[in-house]
């Protein structure tokens, strides 16, 4: 790979296929030793919260604690 003047490099298409990653995914780059590690992140909360809160009710309608067993739902 080459890095691009702004310090860019692409994740070949093998790879983002393989984890799932997308335009506008987030990943985690981690440094051990001189290696750049790239993670894809298990869970992300806010990716979540913002799909319930699109399909769900309003927040003043919902109980207090629905949302957390609306996640614990979708996590599993």
């Amino acid at each position: 790979m080459k890095v691009g003047p702004k310090g860019q490099v692409v994740i070949p298409r093998a790879m983002r296929k393989f984890l799932k990653i997308q335009p506008g995914s987030r990943v985690i780059f981690r440094l051990e030793g001189n290696r750049v590690l790239i993670q894809k992140p298990e869970f992300d909360a806010v990716a979540v919260l913002e799909d319930i809160s699109k399909k769900g009710k309003s927040v003043k309608s919902v109980p207090p604690h629905l949302y957390e067993e609306e996640l614990s739902k979708r996590i599993g």
